[in-house]
């Protein structure tokens, strides 16, 4: 496969960002199949949805990065909630297959693939699908970020908000909740838009929003792939004490968090 990422990327982390972007790919190619022909919805032992498309996909991502990478251990959804725990190590892989399973069973747009790669702790590359759309977001940090639609590949950058105030994607499932109106009541607001998935740091990201504050549970699969592409494209993702977000912590449980564009 030819080269996801038009300059910057040499070595190790090209062949890592290549697959990830190909295995991104070959996903949405399958869960766009399940989508068309249909799909019955279970529900996993935490009540939350789960689907062949999650299942089929999460197996083609974790058998690509094993047979590529075997040396990297792949952390991935699907098999945690099935009870398959795999040990961390200083870089490994973190997988959701289908982000926003719930917007996908609904038959909404706003659902993505995830493939991060975190380093120490931290999430270095980062490959986002939005099946849907047929987007494509990637990058590594501190290398740049890059979005592919539409069969052109261009650099992504995040800006910073504009005059007229932070335009927000907030989550559609916390929408009327009390804290994020006490959260947002702190800032000048120009637009808020309810989205699901890691679709809300994609928009950070390619500069067509500012700010997105998570007040709420999310697991790290959710979150390292594009949080690595924010932070790549100029964001950062911070806890409300302005604390890095980091990788690796107990039950792979995230806090509370801020996703920035420039500021």
């Amino acid at each position: 496969m030819a080269s996801p990422a038009p300059i910057g990327y040499t070595g190790v982390m090209q062949e890592l960002l290549t697959k990830a972007v190909e295995l991104c790919e070959a996903a949405t190619i399958l869960i766009n199949e399940v989508r068309a022909r249909g799909f019955a919805v279970e529900t996993k032992q935490d009540a939350t949805p789960v689907t062949i498309a999650d299942q089929r996909a999460e197996a083609l991502i974790t058998a690509g990065l094993r047979a590529a990478f075997p040396a990297l251990p792949v952390i991935a959804e699907e098999e945690v909630a099935g009870g398959r725990i795999t040990a961390p190590t200083a870089r490994y892989w973190l997988v959701d297959p289908l982000d926003g399973t719930r917007e996908f069973t609904a038959g909404r747009d706003e659902f993505t693939v995830n493939i991060g790669l975190i380093e120490n702790g931290v999430p270095v590359l980062g490959a986002v699908a939005t099946p849907a759309k047929h987007e494509l977001h990637f990058g590594a940090t501190g290398l740049g970020a890059w979005k592919r639609a539409g069969g052109q590949t261009q650099p992504i950058h995040a800006r910073k908000p504009p005059p007229e105030g932070l335009y927000v994607c907030a989550s559609r499932h916390y929408a009327s909740d009390p804290a994020l109106a006490a959260c947002l009541a702190q800032y000048p607001i120009a637009s808020k838009l309810n989205i699901g998935s890691g679709v809300k740091f994609l928009r950070i990201a390619e500069g067509a929003a500012d700010f997105y504050p998570r007040l709420g549970r999310t697991m790290e699969w959710d979150t390292a792939a594009p949080q690595a592409v924010l932070e790549a494209a100029g964001g950062r993702v911070v806890l409300p004490d302005g604390a890095p977000l980091r990788y690796g912590k107990p039950k792979w449980e995230n806090p509370d968090f801020f996703a920035w564009g420039l500021r």
